[in-house]
Parts: structure tokens; C-alpha cells; sequence
């Protein structure tokens, strides 16, 4: 996390920052059956500023499953992101376009979930034993999208 002064605010805002940037002083994490999209109204009544994340949504249930109904959220949780969880890089970019064209801030990709469940997908946490992986499938997602691309990670995959 960054923290900024009021000054460096206000430079940042002045050269067409993306909403997700000056967001950034305040973050609530994506969490597994928290930040659903009631959560993320609750937390913008609280706050006009944070960075607000989705719960993470896999690549194969929008890709494959057609499940866009998890891209649902109110233009009022703005600045949103949108988390993904997967290791396919075609996958993950074509995650990654339906999500700017849902209209959300930023894509973050999750390499950090320590769960058995998503680490047993080849996703979350595991990935950071796989960095060119990694770096194919933030390269894919930046292509696909003019949206902001992130990472989230730990300190180790255990």
C-alpha cells in the first residue's frame, strides 16, 4: 500500500490518473463471501475514496460457463476492481475484456489465495512458483484491455 499526501493527491489527479490510483490510500481487500456486492455498497457508503474488490471470480465460470452474472455490480461502487483467479493466459485475457467491458477500474489477478481448493486448480498462491506463467497471463489480460492490470501476492505460497 502507498500513502500519499494531500499534495501528491492532487498532482496525481491533475495528470489523468485512473480512478483506481488516487483510490489507492484506502483499499478493502478482495475476501471469499465478504466483499460480495452488497458488502462493496455498504463500504462505499463508508467511504467515497477506497478502492473497493470483487470477491475473486475465476476465468473458467465467466470464460467457460458463462457466468457473467458475477460481474454484476453498481455503478455506485466505484472505483471497483475485479478480481480473477486462473493460470490460462487466453483464458484469463478474454476474463480480463469481459471485465472492462463491464465497466470495472481495475483487473487484479490473484496470486496470493492460499486455500487447498484454488491452489489445487493451479491458481491463487501456487502461481508464484510459476513467474513466466504469471508474467504470460498479466501480459495476455494487459493486452486484451485498456483496464488497469494488477497482481495480488504473499510473501511465500504457504
Amino acid at each position: 500500500m502507498i500513502a500519499l499526501s494531500g499534495q501528491a493527491m492532487s498532482d496525481l489527479a491533475r495528470h489523468n490518473t485512473p480512478d483506481a490510483a488516487r483510490a489507492a490510500r484506502l483499499s478493502v481487500a478482495p475476501m471469499m463471501d465478504w466483499t460480495d456486492r452488497h458488502c462493496r455498497y455498504f463500504h462505499r457508503l463508508l467511504s467515497q475514496r477506497a478502492l473497493l474488490y470483487t470477491e475473486m471470480v475465476t476465468s473458467p465460470a465467466l470464460v467457460r460457463g458463462g457466468a457473467l452474472h458475477l460481474l454484476d455490480f453498481s455503478p455506485e461502487e466505484q472505483p471497483v476492481a475485479l478480481q480473477l483467479g486462473g493460470s490460462d493466459p487466453s483464458e484469463l485475457a478474454e476474463a480480463a475484456r469481459l471485465g472492462a467491458e463491464a465497466g470495472y477500474t481495475e483487473i487484479n489477478l490473484n496470486v496470493g489465495c492460499p486455500s487447498d481448493r484454488v491452489q489445487n486448480g493451479a491458481f491463487g498462491a501456487i502461481l508464484m512458483r510459476d513467474p513466466k506463467l504469471v508474467a504470460d497471463c498479466c501480459a495476455a489480460m494487459i493486452a486484451a484491455s485498456d483496464v488497469e492490470v494488477t497482481v495480488k501476492c504473499r510473501i511465500g505460497v504457504d
